[in-house]
């Protein structure tokens, strides 16, 4: 069979695309973009993206349907818990296993000797109707599967769903395959950061790598609603976003430099030791000092400032040599003085720390959580950045459930 044509603009414009990915850390902002730039070459109305894990599951990673979810919908349904395995017990499975791209024409019409079949509970579940499917594996340069990406319902220029053509195929393939590397590399700095969260996490039982990975997505989560509210850039709110889910999970970081005996203590802290916790914040802080990229910059910034509050009494972090004054530290910080990424991941820390279960305490139900939250709106936290946190306390209860 002979591939179509591809003009020299289309070809660079893909290449485009690729060098923009390659700006990007965060696996999640990396799916976001490649799944919104698959499903526009394709002019799919809905289409999703699995990644692979432990080489036997695909785990469900991303998801956009521009006629079932408004844009909180939308990220609420990043969340779900769904794995199915490498088999031909679905069609993403069957994809993985073949490394061949899967053209379907009608999904409720397929032939009868298939060796794959459709599951219909998501269209039964949520009044939806798949017809036209292009599944795709996603392999990098090496041949190795990250994924795979489904998209449904083509368009033609009418509106009306159509197969989707040898070109879709061809060319989504050519970008996907390319962009599979920068999947590759986004999850690989994801663990990383889970890698060096599990050192203090042998110090600290509180920070085990799911409530790094909440904090991480609240704070992003709770980040764009709040740009979105002030009528920032979309652009500037993507990179953003990109930034704050890998730095606010290294919010805590720096309790690794605090002594066995105050981190462990099971009873009340005495004046002195506070004051030693403290620290944990300019420890966190100086791990970034040598700043290379953006995400060092506001790694520092949240660690260093997480524990400041609104008011003005919260506590400071002062890295010797950074801040004004040489080693004496400054006074707290207040207000918008308080990085907005800090005072951000502060919220998403104590949002999570209500919601858990600790050794002296039970989780809180909602509505305390939430009343506590309000209560200290003005005090402990910037008002603007609560009234962020409520608007999206769906997608906030979705994160909890994905990671406990």
């Amino acid at each position: 069979m002979d591939h179509p044509n591809y003009s020299s603009e289309e070809v660079s414009a893909i290449l485009k695309i690729i060098d923009d990915l390659n700006t990007l850390k965060d696996v999640d902002t990396i799916l976001e973009r490649i799944l919104t730039e698959s499903r526009r070459l394709a002019n799919a109305e809905a289409g999703s993206i699995f990644l692979v894990q432990e080489k036997k599951f695909l785990v469900f990673s991303y998801v956009q349907n521009d006629i079932l979810f408004d844009r909180e919908k939308s990220r609420a349904a990043q969340y779900v818990n769904l794995r199915v395995p490498i088999s031909h017990d679905s069609i993403v499975g069957y994809v993985a296993m073949t490394r061949e791209p899967l053209v379907i024409a009608d999904a409720y019409h397929l032939p009868p000797d298939a060796p794959y079949h459709f599951n219909t509970s998501f269209d039964e579940e949520h009044g939806y109707r798949t017809v036209s499917m292009l599944t795709l594996p996603l392999l990098t340069i090496e041949d190795r599967l990250v994924g795979v990406m489904q998209l449904l319902n083509a368009r033609d220029e009418q509106g009306n769903i159509v197969p989707f053509s040898e070109h879709n195929q061809v060319f989504v393939s050519f970008f996907a395959n390319n962009a599979a590397v920068t999947i590759e590399r986004g999850i690989m700095n994801r663990e990383l950061i889970l890698r060096m969260m599990s050192m203090a996490e042998l110090r600290d039982p509180t920070e085990t790598g799911a409530h790094v990975q909440r904090v991480g997505a609240y704070s992003a989560e709770i980040y764009e609603r709040w740009a979105l509210n002030r009528g920032i850039d979309e652009e500037r709110i993507k990179a953003t976003r990109d930034l704050i889910r890998l730095a606010a999970m290294l919010h805590d970081v720096g309790k690794v430099g605090i002594p066995d005996a105050i981190l462990k203590k099971p009873g009340k802290l005495t004046e002195e030791e506070f004051e030693e916790i403290k620290k944990h914040t300019v420890y966190g802080a100086k791990l970034f000092t040598s700043i290379t990229s953006e995400l060092d910059e506001m790694s520092l910034e949240i660690a260093l400032n997480h524990h400041e509050k609104w008011d003005g009494r919260g506590y400071p972090g002062c890295v010797p040599g950074l801040a004004e004054g040489g080693e004496t530290p400054p006074p707290a910080k207040q207000g918008e003085n308080i990085p907005i990424t800090a005072r951000i991941t502060a919220l998403a820390d104590v949002y999570d720390a209500l919601c858990s279960r600790r050794s002296y305490k039970e989780p809180l139900a909602d509505e305390d959580v939430y009343r506590i939250i309000r209560e200290n709106a003005g005090t402990h936290f910037d008002p603007e950045v609560v009234e962020a946190f409520f608007q999206i306390t769906d997608v906030l209860k979705a994160i909890r459930n994905k990671f406990q």
